[in-house]
Order: C-alpha cells, then sequence, then structure tokens
C-alpha cells in the first residue's frame, strides 16, 4: 500500500521531474507513474507526515522536514489544507480512483493559491496546468 502526504496528492498532476535531488525525483516519477495510470487502481493511506517522497528528499529528518526551521510547519499546513479540502480522514485508506475523482471534483487550479500558499514549486506554474489537465481530461471523457 502507498502512502502519500496530503499535499503530495495534488503535487502528482503536476510534476514534471524537478525536485530536490536525484533521489527525490526518481521516487516521486515513480509515485506519479503509479497516480497517472488509469489502468491500476489500488489503496493509499493519507497522511499529514513524512510520506515515500519524502524519505527519498536530502531535508528529510527523522520524522519531519528539516529543509528549514519553518518548513516542517509549513508543510504539515499545507497536508491538513489539502486533506481539509479534499474531506480526507488523516491516516484514512483510499482507494487511488476515489482520490483521483474528489481532486477532479473539488480541487480548481486557482484553489492551489491556498491550499499550495508558500510552496516553492507553485511560481512555476506546473501544478495549476496538472490540475487544469486533469478537469479537461474528466471534462472530455464524460
Amino acid at each position: 500500500m502507498r502512502t502519500l502526504r496530503g499535499h503530495h496528492l495534488l503535487c502528482v498532476h503536476g510534476f514534471q521531474g524537478m525536485g530536490y535531488s536525484e533521489s527525490f525525483v526518481e521516487k516521486m516519477s515513480e509515485i506519479v507513474a503509479f497516480m497517472r495510470d488509469d489502468r491500476t487502481d489500488g489503496p493509499i493511506r493519507v497522511i499529514a507526515a513524512l510520506d515515500e517522497a519524502c524519505y527519498a528528499c536530502p531535508h528529510h529528518g527523522i520524522d519531519r522536514c528539516e529543509a528549514n526551521e519553518n518548513s516542517n510547519e509549513h508543510v504539515l499546513a499545507m497536508d491538513r489544507r489539502v486533506l481539509n479540502h479534499l474531506q480526507l480522514e488523516e491516516r484514512g485508506v483510499y482507494m487511488k480512483s476515489e482520490l483521483i475523482e474528489r481532486t477532479k471534483r473539488t480541487v480548481e487550479p486557482d484553489d492551489l493559491d491556498v491550499l499550495c500558499a508558500g510552496c516553492s514549486w507553485l511560481s512555476y506554474g506546473v501544478c495549476k496546468e496538472g490540475i487544469r489537465k486533469l478537469k479537461n481530461f474528466s471534462d472530455k471523457n464524460k
């Protein structure tokens, strides 16, 4: 079973191969491939804590992000905003397809300005574009 932190549920839609290190990019690419593959489904535990992508990041500590003195609180706040927005229980287990559908239904590209406020990747625009593509793909297949 995969474990993903709240804000990574949104990151997977805009990820373009940028990251904190080669190992992080490799791990995130693996997660993204799973999340974007509509031929497979599976359970995902959603958390507000370090997840499998975080453990491939050079900034992880034992149980917290250590990129800077405020980074752990910052990423936890993003996790909680996303979990709240998607109406997910922390440590709950959901099927990947349900998580994708909730994101399509409830997240608009401009919601990321609030949900991901302060994220260094937001300025690149790839995250909003990823949500836009997810929603457009959904609309075309109705």
